[in-house]
């Protein structure tokens, strides 16, 4: 009897002798660690979208007191306003060339770590040119991480590009809202101080850099090597160009309209009208921006949705346009609603064309630094109309004339199905 049974092999032993038992738990072992990868990257792509706006949009609400403090001339204060989007437009190709060489998480890493050494920065300023400098630095580590965040999307989440880029989107958009609404009512009473209360927000990034570091997000893009590296992005591009033009017409129509809206009420004899307005203009962003979590997958593909945002901002505007009443506040909700779907849509369009996050980074760098150049050509066009015409809706035909390319652009878009990826 003894000689017929057998000794029970190690656990170990039937790992290596791939018992199928073992292989199932195996299996089950790397799908849980690889969900895990998954839900990982989807985190860290809304955090690190959230700092893509939470220390420029700090300034607004303080920017009165910056302005009484530091005798600064209207010319100065366009100046500050402006100095990110410049920045936004001229580092983005180095934020490209940092993902070509030293992949997606450590340039992620480089442009917070820029962020929150211009943002310590502001709890020192004494003279504009400091708080100048000071911006310069800030936005051009946000410069460097734009370009970066897409190539993220490419080497986190490759086959739903749309549904990533709908991530870090919504925590973009709720980086323009937390400064605004936190900054006067809690920080600021808080501290006491509207340098304190700006040097505050760097708390945020580094917090968000730590996270970066000690988080392994799943990553499915080839490796980076030399011979893939192209330094510079590709302005000579027809495609570089159209996705530009068309993330230009949405930015334009978000920041042309917050920034002529409150002289249109104001001019009409309706400046009590001028803070829901703007209110709704910001806030109406988030629920498209919510909605295009869930059905980001299902159109990423399609060009109708483009046309359809064009023809709402063209509606919208021609709406603000003939109205000075509740009916503009409903309009300017409608245009925030409309910018809030149509970005994700629009910065979804990179990852969507590309298959390497080097090759994501250079094309939108290219699109960032045509698409804010356009927009501050749209600023400035609509600003020089007003003065010519002498009346604001002369501005507000220039940003309608500015959101034509997302409508004409649209349709030569041959957009690649989710199915096509390699």
């Amino acid at each position: 009897m003894w000689p017929l049974i057998r000794r029970r092999a190690p656990f170990g032993s039937l790992l290596a002798d791939g018992h199928p038992a073992s292989a199932k738990h195996q299996a089950a072992g790397q799908g849980m660690k690889a969900e895990g990868g998954r839900w990982t990257s989807l985190v860290l792509l809304w955090i690190c979208g959230i700092n893509l706006r939470l220390t420029i949009l700090s300034i607004p609400p303080v920017i009165s007191l910056i302005q009484a403090d530091l005798n600064l001339t209207g010319t100065q204060v366009g100046l500050l306003s402006g100095l990110p989007v410049l920045m936004f437009a001229i580092a983005a190709t180095p934020g490209s060339t940092l993902v070509a060489w030293l992949g997606v998480r450590r340039a992620l890493l480089i442009g917070l770590a820029v962020t929150a050494a211009g943002a310590a920065m502001r709890v020192a300023p004494s003279n504009v040119w400091q708080l100048y400098l000071t911006s310069i630095i800030t936005s051009s580590g946000v410069a460097l991480m734009q370009p970066t965040m897409a190539a993220a999307v490419r080497a986190w989440a490759p086959q739903r590009a749309a549904f990533g880029t709908a991530v870090y989107t919504n925590g973009l958009i709720f980086g323009e809202i937390i400064p605004v609404a936190v900054m006067l009512p809690f920080v600021l009473p808080w501290l006491g101080d509207w340098r304190l209360a700006l040097g505050l927000w760097c708390v945020p990034v580094l917090a968000t850099a730590f996270l970066l570091l000690v988080s392994q997000p799943s990553s499915r893009a080839a490796p980076l090597t030399a011979r893939n590296v192209i330094w510079f992005p590709d302005l000579g591009s027809s495609l570089n160009w159209r996705i530009g033009l068309i993330l230009g017409s949405v930015s334009s129509a978000y920041f042309c309209t917050n920034g002529f809206l409150p002289a249109h009420l104001n001019g009409s004899g309706r400046p009590e009208l001028v803070s829901p307005a703007l209110t709704a203009l910001n806030l109406g962003q988030l629920p498209t921006s919510f909605l295009l979590l869930f059905i980001a997958d299902r159109i990423q593909s399609k060009r109708w949705p483009y046309l359809l945002f064009g023809l709402l901002f063209i509606a919208c505007i021609i709406g603000i346009m003939n109205s000075a009443s509740h009916w503009t506040v409903v309009w300017s909700g409608l245009v925030g609603a409309t910018c809030g779907a149509a970005l994700t849509l629009a910065l979804a369009l990179p990852p969507l064309f590309c298959r390497q996050p080097d090759e994501v980074a250079r094309v939108s760098a290219s699109a960032f630094a045509i698409s804010y150049g356009f927009t501050m050509l749209v600023s400035f066009v609509s600003g020089l109309a007003w003065d010519r015409a002498g009346t604001v809706n002369a501005a507000l035909m220039s940003i309608l004339v500015g959101v034509l390319p997302i409508v004409v652009l649209a349709p030569t878009l041959f957009l690649p199905k989710p199915a096509e990826e390699k």
